[in-house]
């Protein structure tokens, strides 16, 4: 039989097992584990007609390396961010955008640590407007990658700024169908 005691001590440890959210969770209850990383592919068919990140949309913990990897063509991952030739801001305000340059031979590769929460949209730079984009959240959604695309349209500071090519805005995978898969990889982008 439970005693009242044992009762309160294991309702005690399973409560901030439910309220808090899973990427502190992550982050903090494997303090010796190795550190997380996921590989993101920077596709083309043969032609080169068709490029694609490979998965396009991924959930991850804070603190978790990206790698980008090139199989074929030639490719760049870029952060939306005003920094990056004046697109527009997508990725969490506190963020630091990242540009890989151009990655030339197949298995090139590039990493980035992310650690600010948040909603990070990205793109290869020759082929942003074939619509070679995609989206990383980190944690829980959050910042302006969560907001419509021309969220920042006459606001004061923007001037300049470039938009999404629509091409890019119809490729980015819903953040909803993110959280729900973890993994969300071009031919099973649409439900």
């Amino acid at each position: 039989m439970t005693t009242r005691r044992e009762f309160v001590r294991t309702v005690g440890v399973m409560i901030p097992a439910l309220v808090l959210p899973w990427s502190w969770r992550e982050s903090h209850a494997r303090p010796n584990a190795r550190p997380m990383e996921e590989e993101i592919a920077m596709r083309s068919d043969q032609n080169g007609g068709k490029v694609w990140f490979d998965p396009i949309g991924l959930l991850v913990a804070p603190g978790t390396t990206i790698r980008w990897l090139v199989k074929e063509n030639v490719h760049t991952t870029t952060a939306y961010h005003p920094k990056n030739n004046h697109h527009s801001l997508r990725i969490p305000e506190a963020a630091t955008p990242w540009d890989s340059g151009y990655l030339v031979n197949p298995g090139s590769h590039f990493e980035v640590t992310l650690t600010v929460p948040g909603v990070y949209d990205y793109f290869c730079m020759p082929h942003e407007a074939s619509g070679m984009v995609g989206r990383i959240i980190v944690g829980t959604p959050g910042g302006p990658g969560t907001k419509p695309f021309d969220y920042w349209a006459g606001k004061p500071g923007t001037e300049g700024w470039r938009e999404v090519p629509q091409l890019a805005r119809d490729a980015f995978p819903d953040i909803a169908r993110i959280l729900s898969d973890k993994r969300v990889h071009l031919a099973t982008r649409e439900r």
